[in-house]
């Protein structure tokens, strides 16, 4: 421990030096994180270092090695204040360098307070209640995790498979960490026991991780990994239904026209369709008006409506006459909020109401 220590103290000491050497001003502080600041060491483990620079002359300070004696590969990268400023924003749970690093040198007093006002502001986000705002970033995260299932589902050779899959379980797990508003402190060595800790997750979520990664064949990678990505949904479903949503009630003003606009853009195609056994135009009617009904939906408080409940491939007649029970229903929401449907006997007489309205 003790030659450990040593060797990481030169290795700090050469930074500091080059940098007064080709970059003076340029080096503001320099952190130890990673296995040294965790206590996860042993005689391979290589120095993690928080090496934040001013300009753009910092760079030089950048250098990848290997330790022939030790059998040690270093990375010595150097870290940008925008970098940092990105990572307080808490849009992913990689955040250690930026919230935990042990500060061993700091050019100027200056640079340890503007560290720790990036330190407060994540600190400010994870102590708010899970918010709406929340959960769309660790959505864009599952995102990520359901595209990589997507092409390790469609792969064929098994290496593209293992890339896909590891990738979709990389985002999976960081999604996980932002469900539960935490950030991973250990590096990967400890990745289970930290998402063991965390209350907003599948049942089994590492044993399910750990039989994606022991799969022995195509078929059950795939299978293994469809679970994963099931049983996460289900995790992400129950946390957006525990949010607080604000919406909007049922107004005039928010809802009037909703149901003319339904009616002219799906409902003769609907029955079209069922004329013509035009199976794509039924569906993508459908698909279209859940579409509206969902996005109005997320701000107004109406009832629900399942425009797919009636949907028959076989039967596109049954689904033209469940899509006019949909829309009957919908009038439910226009005697909430007093709306008159907009009728008129013919179009000369739209016209003559139009224009009497200018």
């Amino acid at each position: 421990m003790k030659n450990l220590e040593k060797r990481n103290q030169k290795i700090i000491d050469a930074i500091i030096e080059k940098a007064n050497k080709v970059c003076p001003g340029s080096l503001a502080l320099i952190g130890i994180y990673g296995s040294f600041l965790t206590g996860d060491i042993y005689e391979k483990s290589d120095l993690d270092l928080l090496v934040l620079i001013n300009d753009d002359r910092g760079w030089q300070l950048s250098c990848c090695f290997i330790q022939d004696d030790l059998q040690v590969g270093h990375d010595i990268y150097c870290t940008t204040w925008e970098s940092l400023k990105n990572d307080a924003l808490y849009n992913d749970p990689n955040i250690s360098k930026l919230m935990d690093s042990k500060i061993v040198y700091c050019a100027d007093k200056k640079y340890m307070e503007k560290l720790e006002a990036l330190r407060k502001k994540v600190n400010d986000i994870l102590l708010l209640p899970f918010s709406g705002e929340d959960y769309i970033k660790a959505e864009k995260l599952f995102k990520e995790a359901e595209h990589y299932y997507i092409k390790a589902m469609t792969a064929e050779e098994m290496s593209d498979i293992w890339i896909q899959a590891g990738c979709a379980v990389y985002y999976l797990e960081n999604a996980i960490a932002m469900l539960n508003k935490k950030y991973f402190r250990y590096g990967s060595k400890r990745v289970y026991e930290e998402l063991e800790t965390m209350e907003n997750k599948p049942q089994k979520l590492c044993v399910m991780i750990e039989e994606v990664l022991s799969a022995n064949s195509a078929e059950a990678v795939k299978n293994r990994l469809t679970t994963l990505i099931q049983e996460t949904a289900r995790s992400f479903k129950k946390a957006e239904n525990n949010i607080p949503v604000q919406k909007e009630p049922v107004t005039a003003d928010k809802l009037k026209g909703t149901y003319e606009e339904m009616y002219s853009n799906w409902y003769n195609k609907m029955f079209a369709s069922a004329e013509s056994s035009n199976r794509h135009l039924a569906f993508m009617s459908m698909l279209s008006m859940n579409a509206m009904i969902s996005e109005i939906g997320r701000e107004v408080e109406i009832n629900d409506y399942d425009v797919f409940g009636g949907y028959e491939p076989q039967n596109l007649q049954a689904a033209a006459i469940a899509y006019d029970d949909v829309i009957n229903s919908y009038l439910a929401e226009y005697k909430k909020a007093n709306i008159q449907v907009c009728h008129y006997p013919d179009i000369d007489e739209f016209v003559r109401d139009y224009l009497d309205k200018i």
